[in-house]
């Protein structure tokens, strides 16, 4: 016989019965990761530094308003080409109505894919605002870059 006995009697395995044992809840669960939200709240009132920011951005779910045509969507009315973002669906639907089309990416996706050039902006219509030009957008990829690599 491969594996365990489900039926465990006096043979297989039997895991252990203790708190926090296999299949059991730890009696500290690890405390869970600030979302982005929050983590775009803590970087704008200077309570996390930028690579902790960066760490959270790259791991979590950005939502992406969209057109017809894949890609990001452009505003070319600002001083430099920007991409908004937001952290949350509702968020986006706050910007850009409650039947907008959107794609959901990760960050680190969304420094991997952004076009040279371009920043993107984070909750345009929210309390946080955050605004990353494209020589911030730079520094994201440097980070990126070493943390992955070295």
């Amino acid at each position: 016989m491969y594996g365990y006995d489900q039926n465990v009697g006096t043979q297989g395995y039997a895991p252990p019965q203790q708190p926090g044992g296999y299949g059991e809840q730890p009696l500290y669960p690890e405390p869970s990761p600030p979302s982005l939200g929050d983590a775009v709240r803590a970087f704008t009132t200077g309570s996390m530094s930028a690579e902790d920011f960066q760490v959270v951005f790259s791991s979590s779910k950005v939502y992406c308003p969209r057109g017809d045509n894949p890609g990001f969507l452009a505003l070319h009315n600002t001083q430099h080409p920007v991409i908004p973002m937001f952290t949350t669906l509702k968020e986006l639907r706050r910007y850009a109505g409650k039947e907008s089309k959107y794609f959901v990416i990760t960050g680190a996706e969304v420094i991997d894919l952004l076009p040279t050039g371009y920043g993107f902006v984070l909750d345009m219509e929210g309390d946080h605002r955050m605004v990353f030009d494209a020589k911030a957008v730079e520094q994201m990829v440097d980070f990126a870059m070493r943390r992955m690599y070295g």
